[in-house]
């Protein structure tokens, strides 16, 4: 079956010539059993593949972007990768379907802060740093107060070689919901949010320091709230944690590093099916598929 939007064709029907894939101009979902290099996702029937059908023609620009951001950032190291993620959400912030979310949400953007103590709450003892996410009143989303106060504990890790270890996790009902998306469409010049997130970036600054970053998830982790530990060294979460991509809903694709950091723990096929189904998965499939490395 083949929409506008997507392509759907039997695992042994999908064309096996090198260089195949990234000429297709839309996604590609093989339908089958077993492995296939030139597929961006595969699902076991045809009705799998009608739903994510559904989703892809809700946002088709996006998810197409999706895609083909997948099928480069395979082949890249992570700074040129996270490039390639962020020139591709920048096209997408100003484009129609974002757009539309934005005008449908029927309310003006607005900078979120505040709150009781700092953002993120960090400690040194000895050489390890602990930080932990302190707006639980806003399921700590990842607001510009909550990504300015990362930075800075990212940067302090950067700089001092003697932290041998910085352990992340949240305060609250849940380690993180994402973007805080009231502040959705505060970037008015898509350009310059591409320059913020070429600089100002704790998903890159994360990156660079993995090697001694632990992360602990609980509860809910949306968008963000998982691209951006997911460049962690280790990565543990409770067992009612579960996780979620929903940028697709909005006309956009994971912009925090996602397309880098998940692709690279659960490959390209898998990070399509999650940003293309929107779909929640559990701490035990996180874990099953190496999104995470341990239920604790």
């Amino acid at each position: 079956m083949t929409s506008i939007s997507a392509i759907c064709m039997a695992l042994e029907d999908i064309p096996a010539q090198a260089g195949w894939l990234s000429r297709q101009a839309c996604p590609v979902i093989g339908i089958g059993a077993g492995a296939c290099e030139n597929a961006d996702v595969v699902v076991a029937s045809s009705a799998d593949a009608d739903a994510l059908v559904l989703t892809i023609e809700r946002a088709p620009i996006a998810a197409m972007t999706l895609v083909q951001v997948l099928r480069c950032v395979d082949h890249l190291g992570v700074d040129d990768a996270m490039t390639v993620e962020s020139l591709a959400y920048a096209t997408l912030q100003g484009g129609a379907e974002f757009r539309a979310w934005l005008e449908a949400r029927n309310a003006a953007p607005v900078l979120v802060g505040g709150g009781s103590g700092e953002a993120v709450i960090s400690r040194r003892e000895g050489n390890i740093v602990t930080a932990q996410l302190n707006r639980a009143q806003n399921r700590n989303a990842m607001t510009v107060e909550m990504r300015d106060a990362l930075v800075e504990v990212l940067e302090l890790v950067l700089a001092d070689d003697s932290i041998e270890r910085l352990e992340i996790s949240g305060i609250g009902a849940c380690f993180s919901v994402g973007g805080e998306l009231r502040e959705f469409g505060l970037a008015t010049d898509p350009a310059a949010a591409h320059r913020i997130r070429s600089s100002h970036n704790p998903s890159r600054l994360l990156a660079r320091c993995a090697s001694r970053v632990s992360c602990h998830l609980h509860s809910a982790c949306l968008g963000s709230g998982i691209e951006f530990p997911a460049f962690a060294h280790r990565v543990t979460a409770d067992p009612k944690s579960f996780f979620q991509l929903p940028e697709l809903g909005f006309g956009l694709i994971p912009g925090a590093g996602g397309c880098v950091s998940i692709s690279r723990r659960i490959g390209r096929q898998r990070t399509a099916w999650l940003a293309l189904s929107g779909k929640k998965i559990s701490a035990r499939q996180a874990m099953a598929w190496g999104l995470v490395d341990a239920i604790a």
